[in-house]
């Protein structure tokens, strides 16, 4: 059992089913507050330093950036049980999706800030801060997420294969994962060793 399924499982009742109901979801979820502190940590260094002219490509810069540790958190943590696909059809699938995505979150900030023109000196720096902030990470998270979600479990994660968790990031990582790989090593071992034919080498089937 994995340490998401052990917490899962300590939660109360109505929260428990919940949860397993909706395990993906919220895996992806914490995957997602995860990249966007990733995100947004890039976005603002790059654009209050370098970029500064440029908040459009520095928000490119960091959304490439986030895209990457997605990809290894969701494949390894929040679908490890699905996909089956080769790994760079699934990388090339994962990473087509994610693009879509980053222009779905872009599209708000364009909007803010070549329509709207809410740039400085039309408008004070915080205000400035401020709208590129909810533009691009409530508006631009919400629609990228929503859709990336949908299509990481019809496209790029599409079907149960039963990937093979003690291989998966989580398990191997955790002493918990490590022992339960080595104890079932062991078990189909012994299976194996123990296995005797049913009946003798040219003896006739039983009827």
């Amino acid at each position: 059992m994995s340490f998401a399924d052990a917490t899962i499982a300590r939660l109360p009742g109505p929260i428990r089913h919940f949860a397993e109901r909706h395990h993906e979801l919220i895996k992806f979820a914490i995957v997602g507050a995860t990249t966007f502190v990733i995100d947004s940590s890039i976005f603002f260094a790059l654009k209050l330093t370098v970029l500064e002219p440029k908040p459009v490509t520095a928000k490119v810069i960091a959304g490439i950036v986030a895209v990457i540790a997605s990809y290894i958190l969701n494949r390894e943590w929040s679908f490890r049980d699905r996909g089956g696909r080769e790994r760079h059809h699934e990388a090339l699938l994962f990473f087509g999706v994610s693009g879509v995505g980053v222009v779905l979150a872009m599209a708000p900030l364009w909007f803010s800030s070549y329509v709207l023109d809410l740039r400085v000196p039309n408008v004070s720096l915080t205000i400035e801060n401020l709208a590129d902030f909810v533009s691009a990470y409530i508006i631009g998270n919400l629609l990228q997420m929503g859709f990336r979600f949908w299509a990481f479990r019809r496209w790029v994660f599409p079907d149960e294969f039963g990937r093979n968790p003690d291989m998966t990031l989580e398990s191997t990582l955790t002493a918990g994962g490590m022992v339960e790989a080595l104890e079932d090593q062991m078990v189909a071992r012994e299976t194996q060793r123990v296995v005797a034919p049913l009946r003798k080498p040219g003896s006739p089937p039983a009827a």
